[in-house]
């Protein structure tokens, strides 16, 4: 037997500050969540959803009519507890529309718990749709059975963020003169879960970020291997070798 449920729909849904789910407490959906129920999928009063809200774990809840023309979601009871991604930042040089919602989608599928935009030399996106980011973080939770949402921060120069850097943090970078293999041995053997990948822009970083990375205590210079590939595909090939080596595909973090 499958260990999650995959026929039911998942929803986020946000309750105000200082309620949280409990059996029994009825959510009134906004418009375009009662769209997506009702006439997407067309489900019906009494039919079961799954939602979260990030803090509570994932509750089944079933269809009930709030009013002639509203419906809502009556809570009925938690089937998981709540879980948490690792201490796993994902920052990244933006780049433009579709490939910036797929950023954001397969960094929360790969287990990112921070979506941080950084501004290179060498960015080609524009400005960051903060809120755009989210609903793409929404739609992947939401779509992959994940509980906890990142954190998603406002994009800001790269040298801001190095000066600002906490010290237990190891920061991973892609760097296509890393040797093969040595990062991932070194990988293997931190003890500190709190760990950060950052992606640099198509053109690479330009001579002066590298050295302001290099510089860097602890950093860790990641190869990807022999081929140019493209950063929004860099990140997920990043992402799974670093939950391979360190995260919680590789056994040593829950």
């Amino acid at each position: 037997m499958a260990a999650y449920d995959f026929s039911a729909p998942r929803l986020y849904i946000e309750t105000p500050a200082g309620t949280g789910y409990e059996p029994g407490l009825t959510i009134e959906l906004d418009k375009s969540q009662q769209n997506y129920l009702c006439n997407v999928l067309r489900l019906s009063q009494g039919k079961t959803v799954l939602v979260f809200n990030g803090r509570d774990g994932e509750w089944r809840a079933h269809l009930v009519a709030a009013s002639r023309k509203q419906m809502a979601l009556a809570l009925d009871e938690c089937v998981r507890a709540q879980t948490h991604a690792g201490d796993l930042h994902y920052l990244f040089a933006p780049l433009k529309h579709a490939r910036l919602d797929y950023i954001a989608q397969k960094a929360v599928e790969m287990g990112a718990s921070a979506l941080r935009p950084v501004l290179t030399r060498r960015t080609q996106g524009g400005r960051v749709n903060v809120e755009r980011m989210r609903a793409n973080a929404i739609e992947a939770a939401e779509q992959c059975g994940i509980l906890t949402l990142p954190a998603i921060a406002e994009a800001v120069p790269l040298p801001e963020v190095l000066a600002a850097w906490d010290p237990d943090r190891t920061l991973i970078f892609c760097d296509e003169d890393a040797p093969l293999g040595d990062a991932l041995e070194r990988l293997r053997h931190l003890e500190n879960p709190a760990v950060a990948v950052l992606i640099g822009p198509e053109g690479g970083f330009d001579e002066s970020e590298r050295a302001l990375l290099l510089a860097m205590p602890g950093v860790i210079r990641l190869s990807l291997g022999p081929r140019i590939l493209r950063a929004d595909t860099a990140g997920v090939a990043a992402l799974a070798l670093v939950q391979a080596a360190a995260g919680d595909w590789s056994g040593k973090r829950s």
